[in-house]
């Protein structure tokens, strides 16, 4: 089948050149942890010439690639996503890996403590970086713990990785196997794996783990991953994805029916929050406390309905 993608040659070959910069570039990410691109398949053309093998010839001739991409996006058609792939080796604490491995869409090969000695290294947290519990989110983090909390939280963490350390080389030195040493070695150890994913599983990946939702540390690991690496080989996608997904709001239809009731009240936005309280879903009335209620009251703050 001849080369039908739209983006010409020029633009495949800087590609190209692009992932001969990044390739092995390792970005660095907390205190020793890391993502780098091993390998590249595709580019913004293999999305276009994707599509245009389903869509047809004839698109070309009415939409130019980054309409056609912009328009892929927007309507959440994945399947020419799913034709490039990228393949990242990360360095990431075990806590953390624990989050990005519950992804089940990747081809993964992880470093084993079986065959090898665990890497010698473990994330640590500075004193300034101790974050307390939220109350409103079972597993989510609120605001810094005090200074002075900090301080002995590190020094007490700094004792701790190093008695599992010294633990964990004694075990070592005394023969036992390295599978059952390793067995108290806490999550903070990194560990390091192959990662390699389609590119629409990898922006749905960066769309949950780049949410100011998401837990700071993998956040952190999904933001290097998407300006980093992803941005500068597929740049008309991530514009699309920043367009369309990450910087976008999704209304529900309840949530477009409180919007309908306020615009009928008759009042003018900003909306106080008595107006939006007396537009709320019937659903949302009866209770105490609903997260889909503040979800709504955020979206409304965000389009300049509501003050804040």
């Amino acid at each position: 089948m001849p080369h039908d993608g739209g983006i010409q040659d020029d633009g495949m070959a800087s590609q190209s050149a692009t992932i001969e910069e990044l390739r092995w570039q390792k970005f660095p990410v907390l205190n020793d942890g890391f993502v780098c691109l091993v390998d590249c398949m595709g580019d913004d053309a293999s999305v276009v010439q994707a599509a245009r093998v389903s869509y047809g010839a004839g698109t070309k001739h009415t939409s130019d690639d980054r309409t056609l991409i912009r328009y892929l996006m927007r309507h959440r058609h994945t399947t020419p996503f799913e034709m490039a792939e990228i393949k990242l080796l990360v360095r990431s604490p075990m806590d953390c890996w624990r989050q990005w491995i519950r992804h089940r869409m990747a081809n993964v090969n992880e470093y084993s403590t079986r065959y090898s000695v665990a890497i010698d290294s473990m994330q640590t947290t500075e004193p300034d970086a101790w974050r307390s519990q939220s109350t409103s989110n079972r597993q989510g983090s609120a605001g810094l713990l005090p200074a002075d909390v900090g301080e002995k939280l590190t020094a007490t963490e700094r004792e701790f990785q190093s008695a599992a350390e010294r633990l964990y080389q004694e075990r070592l030195e005394q023969g036992v196997a390295r599978e059952q040493a390793r067995k108290d070695l806490p999550l903070s150890t990194y560990t390091e794996a192959y990662w390699k994913c389609d590119l629409h599983n990898l922006l749905h990946f960066l769309a949950l783990r780049m949410d100011s939702h998401a837990q700071l540390e993998i956040r952190q690991y999904a933001t290097t991953i998407g300006e980093r690496i992803l941005q500068p080989l597929f740049p008309t996608v991530w514009e699309a994805f920043q367009d369309y997904r990450m910087q976008a709001l999704m209304l529900t239809r309840l949530e477009i029916g409180v919007i309908s009731r306020l615009a009928a009240s008759g009042r003018t936005p900003p909306y106080a929050n008595d107006d939006f309280l007396e537009a709320q879903d019937e659903a949302w009335k009866s209770l105490q406390r609903s997260r889909e209620r503040d979800e709504c009251r955020d979206k409304l703050v965000r389009l300049g309905l509501m003050k804040e």
